[in-house]
């Protein structure tokens, strides 16, 4: 594709690397962002530059926040003997959504995939354990709430296993989730009615 500015082919090239964004969107964006006026311009950029220089992440569960304990682990509203195990933010987001769900989480940050390198290790799988060894007896119930996926298993069973000597209940969400999909692009209510149906999670 022929450009009639390097700084355009530039901004294109940036855009495009975004997930699900090709070279033609990226282009449409890119001379919408030109038609707008340049505030609107510097008011994006600096979000960004916001975004990737102040975001944290919570100390506690590892969620994204702007301070060092999010929202959700400060609120005194929240019931604090459960803990919800979930891979990354966007699943927190989903569950949120469904308003059927009051207790505390904990990101993982991923799942074990062996043929992608990451192990036990690479996850927040310690943080986990020692946040419940702190917070006895506190904690009464983990729930995993995994994508059904052979990672998303592997990583409950071996969650499992770590979890055993803290003696409290761990629990799953109840399979009303496609086998093989991804949690967070399931419905609201299918997600909803899955962590109210939780079972307890077997091991085989």
């Amino acid at each position: 594709m022929e450009y009639p500015s390097r700084l355009i082919e530039n901004a294109v090239g940036e855009i495009s690397k975004l997930p699900g964004i090709g070279k033609k969107t990226a282009l449409r964006l890119v001379l919408h962002l030109l038609k707008e006026p340049e505030a609107t311009t510097m008011e994006l950029s600096e979000a960004l530059t916001e975004l990737r220089t102040k975001i944290k992440y919570c100390k506690d569960c590892h969620n994204i926040s702007d301070e060092e304990i999010c929202n959700i682990c400060a609120s005194h509203r929240r019931d604090r003997s459960l803990i919800c195990v979930v891979e990354d933010t966007r699943d927190v987001l989903a569950i949120e959504n469904t308003a059927q769900y009051s207790g505390l989480y904990h990101i993982l940050g991923g799942v074990i995939s062996p043929i992608e390198g990451i192990g036990p290790s690479e996850l927040n799988i310690e943080q986990l354990l020692q946040r419940i060894e702190s917070s006895r007896p506190e904690v009464k119930e983990v729930i995993f709430a995994l994508s059904p996926t052979m990672e998303g298993d592997t990583t409950a069973f071996y969650l499992t296993k770590k979890l055993k000597e803290f003696g409290i209940k761990i629990s799953t969400i109840a399979r009303g989730i496609p086998i093989g999909g991804e949690l967070e692009y399931t419905d609201e209510i299918t997600l909803g009615r899955s962590i109210l149906s939780r079972t307890a999670y077997q091991q085989d």
